[in-house]
């Protein structure tokens, strides 16, 4: 699954702390959608971002990072942005119940700002709403939840590398990882499909390797899901594959959120520009 959270929490956080310029942050995130919108989630959050509220016209990525600008009020007055990449029994991240919570598990992914000025904090989540249109929608957070559990880089990246290596010797002893004639050229055409990833300067090399390796390993899962052409799996061997795809979906979300966490910190100890 593509991820313009992770491109959004990383770039928000640098223009925060004056290491990246606003046309910066409007680049690295044009490449996601034709178009985008921003919308406030109800009316209270229309209120205190001066976003439209629903069913009104949304607004630009650059009323956005207007409206962050007015969350932070200083630049201590709002912490640290957070990836969360929720699923269903897997929502680590996340500040509680809630309609944030709920529309970020639906999507997969978000954006958190856990504390801000504006006395609640502010989750974003982007969505398809028409052909080519991501829209970003804003909700205000009551309370943050308890601290995002920390996974240190380099062992979310080992971790990474063991669950496909574990990964693929299940498969195989399924029988449901034959050779596919051209899966590589699938692999590397799905690759190729995804929108130019733009970081900023000073990103950590690791957190670089990694995301990379995620969004390789992303490919390779996509690819993995697919029957061969002319066959199909009895519903048992469907499961048994499901199964052995699990653990290593959960690494790579895993690995994501530790490599963005990685660049946030980093980001986040810049000098001002």
């Amino acid at each position: 699954m593509p991820c313009p959270s992770a491109t959004a929490t990383v770039w928000a956080s640098a223009w925060l702390v004056g290491a990246a310029a606003p046309d910066d942050v409007l680049d690295a995130l044009a490449p996601w959608a034709d178009a985008h919108d921003v919308q406030a989630a109800d009316v209270d959050t229309a209120r205190r971002t001066a976003l439209p509220p629903p069913g009104e016209r949304g607004s630009s990525l650059t009323f956005l990072l207007a409206a962050l600008r007015r969350a932070a009020g200083g630049h201590d007055a709002v912490g640290p942005a957070r990836l969360v990449l929720p699923v269903p029994g897997d929502v680590r991240g996340l500040p509680g119940p809630g309609a944030f919570s709920r529309a970020a598990t639906e999507a997969g992914e978000g954006v958190l700002f856990p504390e801000t000025s504006l006395g609640v904090g502010l989750g974003i989540v982007p969505a398809p709403v028409a052909d080519g249109v991501l829209r970003w929608t804003v909700h205000s957070v009551a309370e943050p939840g308890p601290p995002p559990e920390f996974v240190a880089l380099s062992q979310a990246e080992r971790e990474l590398r063991d669950e496909v290596r574990r990964s693929a010797s299940v498969l195989t002893s399924l029988g449901v990882a034959r050779h596919r004639p051209g899966v590589r050229e699938e692999i590397a055409a799905a690759l190729r499909a995804r929108p130019a990833s733009l970081w900023p300067d000073g990103m950590p090399p690791q957190a670089l390797r990694v995301l990379q390796h995620a969004d390789e390993v992303e490919a390779i899962l996509a690819a993995a899901s697919v029957d061969e052409p002319g066959g199909a799996l009895s519903a048992s061997a469907a499961t048994a594959r499901r199964e052995a795809l699990r653990p290593i979906e959960t690494a790579v979300r895993v690995a994501r959120r530790a490599a963005v966490a990685e660049a946030v910190r980093v980001l986040a100890s810049s000098p001002l520009v």
